[in-house]
């Protein structure tokens, strides 16, 4: 089995644009991104590392009620 890597942030945006979220929306501080009633809100560094990735997918699984693996996460 693989290990979780680093992602840049614009190719974290296109990995969720794939599941199914909207497009980033600007609003304050930060960008947000909508899956149905659930609303992400996007870090603005430009590469995450593996401890926020993994913080940031719990985020979504919580917030969307459905597990994400890693080979699904690797072939969106």
């Amino acid at each position: 089995m693989g290990r979780w890597k680093p992602c840049k942030r614009r190719d974290f945006i296109k990995k969720l644009k794939r599941f199914g979220f909207g497009p980033p929306e600007p609003g304050g501080r930060h960008f947000y991104m909508r899956y149905g009633t659930y609303t992400l809100t996007l870090p603005s560094n430009k590469e995450y590392s593996v401890p926020q990735l993994l913080m940031l997918i719990s985020e979504i699984e919580h917030g969307i009620g459905k597990k994400i693996t890693l080979e699904e996460w690797e072939n969106l």
